[in-house]
């Protein structure tokens, strides 16, 4: 549990002394509930930020090229060749494009708007993912102060049943306790807000590029092109 403890603070309390470190880690080894549930959404922080990490990105959600390299296929209606392009490929991009070469016979409408719809759909999904962060951002502050009225409460039963404030020690140290539950949970939230912004930018990145691609592959493809104006021949007068 010290080990544990230790690490949950060490990058954001750099500037302790060795021992006031030692102290701190004893203080967070018996901050009670309230650190341990800290702890858990520590490690929800860690693995949803790993997650996201290895998932969201270009290469799975809209990668560089796949488009242009569809295009000649499309043209000479090699579409055995592109579904199987297509199923290597395994991008939401890709699943939105499958979608389009399956359904390339249905008009601009129908082809625009289903389109739009898988690919909001596959970035929702992307979002939902994501969101556990806000809920650690959210959550965790409030468990370290919870932490911290309960360590107050307990510091000051403590006082009331002692020689009064005869020993500041005791008062000092259930204080301490107690403002280290709110450390644990600051400690834990920050960089939680911190990834949660950093991945919906990402998000909303990445969700303009395969829109752009999507757009242009639906209006090369599908959208009427207008007929050029027949030559109309003028006879002039002798």
């Amino acid at each position: 549990m010290k080990r544990i403890a230790a690490a949950l603070l060490a990058a954001s309390l750099p500037g302790l002394a060795s021992a006031a470190e030692i102290n701190l880690v004893d203080q967070l080894a018996e901050g009670g509930a309230a650190v341990l549930v800290t702890l858990g959404l520590s490690i929800l922080f860690l693995a949803v930020t790993i997650e996201r990490f290895l998932h969201l990105r270009a290469r799975a959600v809209v990668p560089s090229g796949l488009v242009a390299r569809i295009e000649p296929l499309w043209t000479a209606h090699r579409f055995a060749e592109i579904d199987k392009l297509l199923a290597e490929d395994g991008s939401t991009l890709a699943r939105v494009v499958a979608w389009l070469v399956a359904h390339r016979h249905q008009p601009y409408e129908v082809v625009s708007s289903a389109a739009g719809d898988m690919a909001s759909m596959e970035l929702r999904q992307h979002q939902q993912k994501a969101y556990a962060l806000a809920i650690v951002a959210t959550v965790a502050p409030i468990v370290g102060l919870l932490g911290t009225v309960v360590g107050m409460i307990e510091a000051f039963h403590v006082i009331a049943y002692a020689e009064g404030m005869g020993n500041p020690a005791l008062l000092a140290g259930g204080i301490s306790k107690a403002l280290v539950n709110t450390a644990a949970g600051l400690t834990v939230a920050l960089p939680a807000l911190g990834m949660h912004h950093y991945f919906k930018h990402c998000l909303a990145t990445l969700g303009l590029a395969l829109e752009r691609e999507i757009n242009a592959l639906i209006n090369q493809r599908f959208l009427p092109q207008p007929e050029a104006p027949a030559l109309r021949m003028v006879q002039h007068a002798h």
